[in-house]
């Protein structure tokens, strides 16, 4: 897949991060890298979630944070289920994962994705009416990924808002209530 292929999905908004201590990498994030305050939603599973095909019932939380004009996502899977969180697709060992595009067509990304030769990781429903799939882009020979894997996000009903709230509480953030567990 080409790079202008990639570009032409959506707006880049996210970079991604599985740590190997998710508790250390808020800790950092908030101390060190003076970023948050980070929003944790724990205990996801995405509906009609599948894993390279197969069904997947893989459990993760997630913490969301605004850094300037970028958000910060730190991930902990749950459980053990397959995923692409663990290790199972490329190692999870705290470098970045995932960068995500924002789109308002999942089936056009993914139709894209797939004639550029990328492979479709996981995929599921977001929300009422949203959608997500992560993909690598890159050429067979260099998989597994050789960069960070690509999530593309259709976002469900509300979720300017929410992002929006995020980017607001970060705005003069003075390091109060650093983590705030939300849903």
């Amino acid at each position: 897949m080409t790079a202008s292929a990639i570009s032409a999905i959506g707006k880049p908004m996210q970079i991604a991060f599985v740590p190997l201590d998710f508790d250390a990498a808020l800790k950092h994030w908030t101390q060190a890298m003076g970023v948050g305050p980070f929003f944790v939603m724990e205990n996801i599973v995405l509906e009609d979630g599948r894993f390279l095909g197969a069904p997947s019932d893989c459990r993760f939380t997630i913490a969301l944070a605004q850094w300037g004009d970028v958000q910060i996502e730190l991930i902990r899977q749950d459980n053990d289920a397959p995923s692409i969180y663990r290790g199972d697709y490329r190692p999870a060992g705290g470098a970045m994962h995932h960068v995500c595009l924002l789109t308002d067509d999942i089936a056009s990304a993914r139709a894209a994705i797939e004639a550029g030769g990328g492979l479709v990781l996981v995929e599921g429903k977001v929300g009422a009416d949203g959608a997500v799939i992560y993909a690598d882009c890159g050429p067979a020979e260099t998989r597994p990924n050789a960069g960070a894997i690509i999530e593309v996000l259709q976002p469900a009903s509300g979720s300017d808002g929410f992002f929006a709230m995020i980017a607001d509480a970060a705005k003069g953030w003075d390091g109060s209530d650093p983590v705030r567990v939300v849903g």
